[in-house]
């Protein structure tokens, strides 16, 4: 048997050169063959050929024709968004949401649902999850869409395979999540993957944020605990079995108060919400931990926006820890961009400037380019549009849908 790198056959190379091409329309539409053949390098038959092919399989189609164009008008092309849809669900501790996206960015659905992850045994979590993505799935088909596939992202260490090793937000450890789903909905026909939330939420940003197309980035989520999605060299980061950016294990503080994982003074256990909400809301626990953080956060910015002294400072603390975590990884990875993430953007006008300070302060040579912090403005359902944007990445990689019919008409 050989082993080693193999040569490409003409399968592989066409459906390389049909991603080219398509990633150029998703970039640059509208815009005509010609064009595609010019910025390419591929010779005008060849770019016939594969757009021909794309519109074959409903990805690709043509609207009207160029103006203000010396010679023949061309017919120009766009991504097509009608015939499929991707499907991201976010698990965490206080909520589900789902999102399905087209293949040209647009939004199908945006679902949000209350869930008490710490309450619910993997089981129950996986027929719950898997009851919603039935939903939307029945909302894609119905609309004449074929689904792409589904990722469901989860807080916590999440391998290769779908298994969620250790997730202290939803108390679970060694879950065959994506086992669990495929049962759940019955081998379904399209991909099923499990992936880390903040690696998702990353990727979301990368493809559909403001900072979009951004070579180096980073997500901070920001809920039961806090974990870092990475894009490097615009690559997302996974690591040897997927566990990269876990960010909120690294220690700080010795002497802090304990973290989840029974280190003292870690980045969590400093800045996560659940600390912040304790230190703004000390009653906030008195009737047991909390598990629904949206009220509390909500108190919090009123007493912010009130202008309360304690809620003030604890603000301003929280967001030096988090300006102090962010160095490392700034230090480490050099990104442009570190967006927070989940219940610390509604709290962002008052820990950013903190944060930003704290940041600059540790960050070697800053004036040379240092990161800048700034507020998601994906909501709080980021990792289940990553999810979504997941499966749309690998079609612009040259993994292919089967042919479409063309519609009747």
């Amino acid at each position: 048997m050989q082993s080693g790198p193999q040569p490409a056959d003409l399968t592989d190379v066409r459906a390389t050169n049909l991603a080219v091409v398509l990633r150029y329309v998703r970039a640059h539409a509208p815009c005509s063959r010609a064009d595609i053949a010019a910025a390419t390098g591929l010779n005008k038959a060849t770019v016939s050929s594969l757009v021909a092919d794309l519109i074959d399989r409903r990805l690709v189609r043509e609207t009207g024709l160029t103006e203000h164009r010396i010679g023949r008008p061309a017919t120009m092309l766009v991504i097509d968004g009608d015939a499929y849809a991707a499907i991201g669900i976010e698990i965490s501790a206080d909520h589900l949401t789902a999102v399905a996206l087209d293949l040209a960015g647009g939004e199908v659905l945006s679902w949000r649902r209350a869930f008490t992850g710490l309450a619910a045994t993997p089981g129950r979590a996986a027929s719950t999850v898997a009851a919603l993505a039935g939903r939307a799935v029945g909302r894609v088909l119905r609309a004449g869409r074929q689904v792409l596939g589904l990722t469901v992202g989860v807080p916590g260490l999440v391998d290769h395979e779908g298994r969620v090793c250790l997730s202290p937000e939803l108390g679970w450890r060694d879950v065959d999540l994506r086992a669990d789903l495929i049962r759940a909905l019955r081998a379904p026909g399209y991909e099923v993957v499990v992936d880390n939330d903040a690696q998702l939420a990353a990727l979301a940003e990368h493809r559909h944020g403001p900072y979009a197309g951004t070579a180096n980035l980073v997500h901070l989520t920001g809920g039961a605990g806090i974990g870092a999605g990475l894009v490097i060299d615009g690559r997302l980061l996974h690591g040897a079995r997927g566990f990269t950016g876990e960010i909120g294990h690294v220690q700080l503080d010795p002497g802090g108060p304990a973290c989840r994982c029974g280190a003292n003074g870690c980045l969590e256990a400093l800045a996560g919400i659940p600390a912040l909400i304790r230190r703004v809301l000390p009653d906030a626990e008195i009737d047991g931990p909390v598990t629904d953080f949206a009220p509390e956060i909500d108190r919090v910015r009123a007493l912010a926006r009130a202008g309360d002294a304690p809620a003030l400072a604890a603000l301003a603390e929280i967001g030096r820890h988090l300006g102090t975590g962010v160095s490392i990884l700034a230090n480490l990875v050099n990104p442009e961009v570190v967006l927070l993430g989940g219940y610390f953007v509604p709290l962002a006008p008052w820990l950013l400037p903190a944060a930003q300070d704290e940041l600059t302060a540790r960050t070697v040579a800053p004036a040379a380019g240092g990161a800048r912090l700034a507020a998601s403005t994906l909501s709080g359902g980021a990792a289940a549009t990553g999810g979504a944007a997941r499966a749309i990445a690998a079609i612009d990689s040259g993994r292919m849908p089967t042919p479409l019919a063309k519609p009747a008409g």
